[in-house]
């Protein structure tokens, strides 16, 4: 038997690791020390602990220990890579290549880049959330600096083409951002097979604790220069100042050493489940998956049932399965998810969407329960609705209008 709720939001965060909490404990009350304090033990032994982490990290995604600068998160990684190449970069020129499916952290980076002067194009994705590489090349201009593409979306776990675009990168010699919070860990990173010349690391989306993450910034061919968006001491190399965060950095590094250990072995365990999972949901009279089923990460679905509200449907067994909707709330009104709509998805079935992300945790009996449980809920919610009655007795209710509170 399992505890409720089930917890299916992995992408959202993930609980922190046992084994990388145990490591982290000492570094909070016994060995204490700040890592920039040079003149004793204390000192020095939070530095080695600092030391042992970057090396950790970095062998997760192919790096140097020199490359990886500690954050404190992947939004602050996002914010310094963008912002710092286009303030380096400006003699060069001010274009920057985004897409319209990008994280909120990425988009609304370059929303206030454009303020200050930045030309950027927000490219559009097929109907599987994939970007046109012809499209992304043709974009390019001699004033391009930055190509600023996901690695895997957060809202449908899709997995962009990230070696082809580096390539592209590449041959242009423009720099390649790639915000890799959701796939590092899950799927094989390297930053050198994929020329990914910067890549954001946040240590909370795989089993690490909330407040710790990474950037990677290439070193060699090209040497990737940023300008920094904080000062004060100039710690990590003068890219981030501030006093570094011992214990989560600590437990960043384990988290990445045990994800490259256990990262083969529990990607075939979660895709199997995921994959049952979404077998059973889709014998559900019109439910759909969205986005390329084939190009995805191994624990990650999201799938939308027609004629049924998506925060209706949440609401419904809130108190027993922990998941996202594809929707995001705002004070009048739920909006469809914006990434859905780049799909071409239409308002009903964009609202109508649910996002599984299983984790290290979740066990087949968890599943079994999700099954029966978001089965019975939809039927349930459908015998209610208006939309689902006009359906089953024949009227067009494509061009119905959903009611919002």
């Amino acid at each position: 038997m399992f505890d409720l709720p089930v917890y299916l939001d992995n992408n959202a965060t993930t609980p922190c690791d046992p084994r990388v909490l145990e490591v982290m404990l000492p570094y909070f009350n016994v060995m204490f020390g700040n890592a920039a304090s040079r003149s004793h033990s204390f000192g020095w032994t939070a530095e080695a602990a600092v030391d042992n982490a970057r090396e950790q990290v970095a062998r997760l995604i192919g790096a140097q220990p020199q490359e990886i600068v500690f954050t404190s998160g992947a939004t602050e990684a996002v914010n310094l890579a963008i912002k710092g190449v286009f303030e380096t970069y400006t003699a060069k020129g001010n274009h920057i290549i985004t897409c319209q499916t990008e994280h909120k952290a990425v988009l609304d980076t370059c929303k206030h880049l454009e303020k200050k002067g930045a030309a950027v194009t927000y490219l559009p994705v097929n109907s599987e959330g994939l970007p046109d590489l012809a499209a992304l090349e043709a974009a390019i201009t001699p004033q391009t600096i930055l190509i600023a593409l996901m690695y895997a979306n957060n809202e449908t776990g899709v997995i962009h083409p990230v070696q082809a675009i580096g390539a592209i990168a590449k041959k242009h010699g423009v720099i390649y951002m790639c915000d890799a919070t959701q796939a590092v860990g899950k799927i094989p990173v390297n930053v050198h097979t994929d020329q990914i010349d910067l890549l954001t690391i946040s240590a909370h989306k795989l089993y690490g604790p909330k407040g710790a993450g990474a950037l990677y910034v290439r070193r060699r061919d090209p040497r990737v220069k940023l300008t920094a968006q904080q000062d004060g001491g100039g710690h990590e190399r003068g890219m981030r100042s501030g006093t570094l965060n011992v214990p989560g950095i600590v437990g960043l590094g384990m988290a990445c050493e045990l994800a490259q250990q256990e990262m083969e072995t529990e990607a075939k365990r979660l895709s199997a489940m995921r994959n049952r999972l979404q077998d059973a949901l889709l014998q559900i009279e019109h439910a759909y998956v969205n986005g390329s089923v084939e190009h995805r990460l191994p624990h990650v679905m999201n799938i939308s049932f027609k004629y049924v509200e998506g925060n209706t449907l949440l609401m419904g067994f809130n108190k027993t399965i922990a998941l996202s909707s594809g929707s995001a709330c705002t004070a009048a009104s739920m909006e469809p998810s914006y990434v859905l709509k780049a799909l071409g998805i239409g308002d009903d079935l964009a609202r109508a969407s649910l996002r599984f992300a299983l984790g290290r945790f979740t066990t087949d009996e968890q599943i079994d329960y999700t099954i029966r449980t978001v089965t019975d809920t939809v039927q349930q919610l459908r015998a209610q609705s208006p939309l689902w009655e006009m359906y089953r007795e024949g009227h067009p209710v494509d061009s119905a209008s959903w009611a919002h509170p």
